[in-house]
């Protein structure tokens, strides 16, 4: 199955090289052997770890680093991590050979398979779960929320949000006409792609029915909302984790109020340009990694993962089709 691509911007691909120097992570060109066969392509002498920013860009690498030097250790080679500009820009990367390793939301693991033949060879669970649902959020519940927020955790939810039963409270997004909305890149599942078709579905004009306020992460979604720069926000479910230990009521002030149908889980892919015997390496050194106390606490300190799985690639399709039902080119 394939789908009409996402149009990029011709600068995707370099924006997540300019992160980092990048010379020499190419793998090296191949030779002939004594039959005047062409040899295979040696692996790299090192690899980068491509991150997308579902959080501050600024410290998603150091708190990666424990990650790479772990990659580091196990394979023998140098791992590097970087954050790309965008979503799509890490999946250009890989395509470029810029980036042989990439944690992607479920969107770009498919383009990353489908355009250049990379390899999904994990998803994450998050507490059991493989799937998760794209939240709607507020600073004005009593606009929003049909009854009194529920408080779980720290964090208030209305409109049944707290069950975590999906989808719910969809009949409260149609307020958001004339608000001001915080907003990711189109390639992000939970940012737009699956909050925008369920406004979509239910007859709100996403293209001029409210005022887009460009995001970066998902933190920054939750920020916008928390400080007041946008009414209403999209992330993935629990974003607002991320920013509490520095604004601690922020689960008072942010308040959930609807959430989208569930999003098939991020994961892992690696280049199809490195050995086979690589590629397992990487990932069985990952599955390991999150089955450690330690190794689990890292991953989710940086996506909030908790375990590794092996991947389902066929489950990836429906954000495919998803992002089609909304035009994307």
């Amino acid at each position: 199955m394939r789908i009409t691509r996402l149009r990029l911007a011709a600068t995707a691909a370099t924006a997540l090289i300019a992160t980092a120097a990048l010379a020499g992570c190419s793998s090296s060109s191949g030779g002939s052997d004594a039959s005047g066969s062409a040899a295979p392509a040696a692996d790299p002498s090192s690899l980068v770890l491509a991150l997308v920013p579902s959080q501050d860009q600024a410290g998603l690498v150091d708190t990666a680093k424990p990650l790479t030097d772990m990659l580091t250790e196990k394979l023998g080679i140098p791992v590097t991590g970087v954050v790309s500009k965008d979503y799509q820009a890490a999946v250009e990367a890989m395509g470029a050979d810029q980036a042989q390793i990439g944690f992607l939301p479920s969107l770009q693991l498919w383009q990353a398979s489908d355009r250049y033949g990379a390899k999904v060879v994990l998803q994450t669970e998050r507490n059991g779960a493989i799937t998760y649902p794209a939240q709607f959020m507020t600073n004005n519940p009593s606009k929003y929320c049909s009854d009194t927020p529920v408080d779980k955790d720290g964090m208030l939810y209305c409109n049944g949000t707290d069950k975590l039963a999906t989808p719910s409270g969809l009949d409260a997004i149609t307020k958001v006409a004339g608000a001001k909305v915080a907003v990711l890149g189109p390639g992000s599942p939970a940012g737009y792609i699956y909050p925008m078709l369920a406004l979509k579905d239910k007859g709100v004009d996403i293209d001029n029915g409210f005022q887009k306020i460009p995001v970066t992460a998902n933190d920054a979604s939750v920020m916008a909302v928390y400080k007041g720069d946008a009414e209403v926000g999209f992330s993935f479910w629990d974003a607002r984790t991320i920013v509490k230990k520095d604004t601690p009521d922020v689960g008072q002030k942010v308040v959930v109020f609807a959430l989208s149908d569930p999003i098939p889980n991020d994961g892992v892919a690696v280049s199809s340009k490195l050995s086979p015997e690589l590629q397992d390496k990487i990932s069985t050194a990952l599955a390991d990694y999150s089955n450690t106390d330690a190794g689990s606490a890292v991953l989710k300190s940086i996506y909030s993962i908790t375990k590794l799985a092996p991947a389902n690639p066929s489950s990836l399709d429906v954000v495919a089709r998803a992002a089609e039902q909304l035009g994307l080119k």
